[in-house]
């Protein structure tokens, strides 16, 4: 069987049926000679490879320029892809416990991290010229002040699509005047703090995390530990700090106009005033409610910045950790924030309703 020509990919591929075909016809010649072959490419020494059973003819006329790519292949010997093993009855059980493992090694970094983090707090405590002021405001500024617009946009349209749902059930009723208290409880003690805990948690959180991960895939950490600059002081406090600091004021911004667009769709939909709207607003919910939610609005803020940072830090010198990491971030963030809520509900069950 005499070879010539281009066997590489953009030659062959036009033709890879038709050569596959004649290959597998000629499979069973005992010489071969490639003397004629001008280039050569993995893909066609993988064609022939194949066709000659992944050995060597007895009889083959090779150029000694391409003695290195079938050697490669030699060298492989019959090694194909690795075959998934069948289901085993225990294998559920083996993922289960991989899976509660992984769980208990990430809280002992989380509570690693926590600690380190206050260690720094004592320390800044004693020496206040070291505070990273010029971090923690513009971290404020982007997790804060840039999340306002989006903020009030989504918490408008929610406020209009409760009162708009309200109203219809209501009416039917004749309890429109009970528009006020499904719109103050719901939004101020729950839905506002958690609705914004979940845009700050797909905005700023995966964030943090991806900076931080970028830092480490370009080794940028590593530079500041060799300088005698500490990760924690410099890049993660200030990320805490900021986005603990700036979320009640972002949970206050958010419901304040939530409840606006449900004042706005309570006027058009039950012609309901403003004024009587404000007016019955402070005697519906009392300020316990607005207690509840600016304290719900901090400790989300805390612990969204805190598994930000924590997978943040966890990241591999690779793209794909960062990615992994970076969903891994926002999805364990906002599971976090509901399952918090649930608990705030669970304490402050008997605390600022006005009919118990």
């Amino acid at each position: 069987m005499v070879l010539s020509g281009d066997w590489t990919l953009s030659v062959l591929n036009p033709r890879c049926v038709d050569i596959r075909r004649q290959l597998e016809a000629a499979s069973g010649a005992p010489a071969w000679d490639l003397a004629g072959v001008s280039r050569l490419d993995s893909f066609g020494a993988l064609l022939l490879w194949r066709a000659w059973g992944r050995r060597r003819p007895p009889q083959l006329v090779l150029p000694e320029a391409l003695e290195s790519v079938f050697n490669r292949l030699a060298d492989l010997g019959d090694a194909s892809l690795p075959v998934e093993p069948p289901y085993r009855f225990l294998d559920a059980t083996a993922h289960l416990g991989r899976l509660l493992l992984g769980l208990v090694r990430h809280l002992g970094h989380f509570v690693v991290l926590l600690g380190q983090l206050l260690l720094d707090l004592l320390y800044l405590l004693r020496n206040r010229e070291h505070w990273p002021l010029h971090e923690m405001s513009a971290n404020f500024y982007k997790v804060g002040v840039k999340a306002m617009p989006v903020t009030a946009l989504v918490g408008f349209l929610i406020g209009v699509v409760m009162s708009y749902l309200s109203a219809l059930q209501l009416r039917a009723f004749g309890a429109d005047t009970f528009i006020v208290n499904i719109l103050g409880l719901g939004i101020i003690r729950e839905l506002g703090p958690v609705l914004v805990s979940v845009l700050v948690a797909g905005r700023s959180g995966s964030a943090m995390t991806a900076q931080l991960g970028v830092m480490r895939v370009t080794e940028e950490i590593d530079a500041l530990t060799t300088m005698g600059v500490s990760r924690y002081v410099r890049l993660v406090l200030p990320k805490v700090v900021a986005l603990t600091l700036a979320m009640p004021l972002l949970t206050l911004w958010g419901s304040s106009v939530a409840i606006f667009g449900g004042m706005v769709s309570a006027n058009v939909q039950l012609d309901m005033s403003f004024d009587y709207f404000l007016n019955a607003l402070p005697r519906a919910v009392p300020a316990a409610n607005l207690v509840i939610g600016l304290a719900k609005g901090a400790v989300f803020g805390l612990l969204i910045a805190l598994v930000a940072c924590h997978f943040g830090l966890r990241v591999k010198p690779n793209t794909e950790s960062l990615s992994a990491n970076t969903t891994a971030s926002v999805v364990t963030s906002i599971t976090v924030v509901i399952l918090v809520d649930a608990v705030f509900a669970i304490l402050t069950r008997t605390i600022g309703l006005p009919y118990r």
